[in-house]
């Protein structure tokens, strides 16, 4: 995937509004400073993030943006903002700009991100 389809999806984003577009875009800024092998590409209607496969992916709704992990079951959630009960997956629900710090989204990230390098 190009970055200029990644950009589309952004700004189709903003039919939901002008929160999610800017929970959107600050979430893809904290997940591609994660580390120099961050790629990035549109499936599934959002924006999934690689590294050697897919460790979170980021989606628009009406109301809210998820924040899916892959393999969110395996990360550790000392702020208890995870959710979800399936065997592997794990999302964070951000309902304006203030949940992405209040949160600790650069935090899940950055251990998703690891998590992924190590290939766990």
């Amino acid at each position: 995937m190009t970055t200029e389809q990644v950009e589309t999806l952004l700004d189709d984003v903003r039919h939901l509004g002008e929160a999610q577009h800017a929970i959107m875009l600050r979430v893809r800024e904290l997940v591609l400073s994660a580390g120099p092998d961050v790629s990035e590409e549109v499936k599934y209607g959002g924006v999934l993030f690689s590294v050697h496969s897919h460790f979170c992916g980021v989606f628009a709704y009406a109301h809210h943006v998820s924040l899916e992990f892959s393999e969110g079951a395996r990360l550790p959630d000392p702020h208890h903002v995870l959710e979800g009960g399936g065997k592997h997956r794990r999302h964070i629900k951000l309902r304006g700009a203030d949940d992405i710090s209040a949160k600790r989204v650069g935090e899940y990230v950055r251990a998703a991100y690891e998590a992924a390098r190590r290939g766990q």
